[in-house]
């Protein structure tokens, strides 16, 4: 397999991974989100302690990891072959810091604090403020890390292109 295979095999996979993620959080946005405000604090809570748990599996840190290696890797390939490495660096940058960095330093920590919340003994005022001090806190970094994720998807769809186009 000569480089040019080796690039695009790690561009693809780079663009693959950073896709399935923002279709991942495209996805809650507009369904599991809107869906979850209607119910109830304790079931809020409850629901999102239990999601907490279940997105903590293989596959989804496989693909949440990939992009942190695969694209900063696509983009030293992209400049080493004279490739639209800059549109590429952008792509790794925006992941690394605002999807990457935004859920280890944001959404992880409030995820933390709301497992070692205790809800079964809460009072329904308890549970309300826990609600309001993890809702609106969650849902902002939420949306910057999803919109960072679309915006990185974007470039390198758009690295993607132009290098297909230039190699045909």
């Amino acid at each position: 397999m000569d480089m040019q295979n080796i690039s695009n095999l790690i561009l693809a996979a780079g663009t693959i991974a950073t896709g399935l993620l923002a279709g991942l959080f495209f996805s809650f946005s507009v369904a599991v989100i809107p869906g979850l405000t209607r119910l109830p604090d304790a079931g809020y809570l409850q629901a999102f302690q239990q999601i907490n748990v279940a997105i903590l599996n293989p596959v989804f840190l496989l693909c949440f990891m990939a992009p942190v290696i695969l694209l900063p890797g696509a983009t030293w390939l992209q400049y080493k072959q004279g490739g639209p490495w800059i549109w590429m660096l952008a792509a790794a940058l925006v992941y690394i810091i605002a999807v990457f960095g935004v859920t280890a330093g944001g959404n992880v920590p409030l995820n933390d604090v709301l497992a070692k919340t205790d809800l079964t003994n809460a009072t329904s005022t308890a549970l309300s403020g826990y609600r309001a001090a993890f809702e609106p806190a969650w849902n902002k970094f939420h949306n910057i890390r999803t919109i960072a994720n679309i915006v990185s998807l974007a470039l390198c769809i758009y690295v993607c292109i132009n290098t297909v186009k230039n190699n045909p």
